[in-house]
């Protein structure tokens, strides 16, 4: 078998617990509480038995943090890629962070309208389509490998169910990654798998 047929397995997990300085949207990284660094060493830990050959990450530096001490505990090395960041919400960058106005348009999304866009910033098939090129192109590095790939709740936790075929607004709300939680991906030439999603086995 080559190893571009060989499966690739991806462990995806939320950032660690973060801190921000800003209280509008804006590009600002945050950085890791006390326990946002507890949940990343607990992360790596967890890993310890599945021989993580690298760790990947948004360039935004929650997750970088998080991917750096993952990375130290593991012995492995950090690549950070901005192709990983979170949703671009566009004109309403500089604007009061609001859940309510992010979720006016992700519970589009969730409902199954990819098409529907933040104002000057990304709809729901931007973000699945830049994650299916990142997270192929690390997949296709790894081909017989497992690797870490440290992400953000809204951009990847939407992103993957759509990429495997798990889309439901139901499912997505009840299974929501946590700080430090991650889902298993299994990316086999063109298929992609979830095997598990934070505590829940998928099969």
């Amino acid at each position: 078998m080559s190893t571009l047929q060989c499966e690739a397995t991806l462990v995806v997990a939320r950032h660690a617990d973060a801190a921000y300085v800003e209280t509008f949207f804006s590009d600002e990284g945050g950085a890791l509480t006390l326990e946002g660094r507890r949940q990343a060493a607990a992360l790596a830990d967890a890993l310890r038995g599945r021989r993580i050959a690298h760790v990947w990450c948004s360039d935004s530096s929650r997750c970088v943090q998080t991917a750096e001490i993952a990375a130290s505990r593991l012995g492995v090395g950090v690549t950070p890629r901005k192709a990983l960041r979170e949703v671009y919400v566009g004109e309403l960058t500089g604007e009061p962070f609001s859940l309510a106005a992010i979720e006016k348009i992700t519970d589009q999304w969730l409902d199954g309208d990819l098409a529907a866009r933040f104002p000057g910033g990304e709809s729901g098939e931007d973000v699945v389509a830049r994650h299916r090129e990142e997270l192929g192109a690390i997949a296709d590095l790894h081909r017989g490998e497992t690797v870490l790939v440290v992400a953000h709740q809204t951009a990847a936790g939407f992103a993957l169910p759509v990429l495997t075929g798990r889309l439901s607004r139901a499912w997505c709300a009840e299974h929501q990654l946590r700080n430090g939680e991650a889902a298993e991906l299994v990316v086999d030439a063109d298929d992609w798998q979830l095997r598990g999603w934070g505590p829940v086995s998928l099969g």
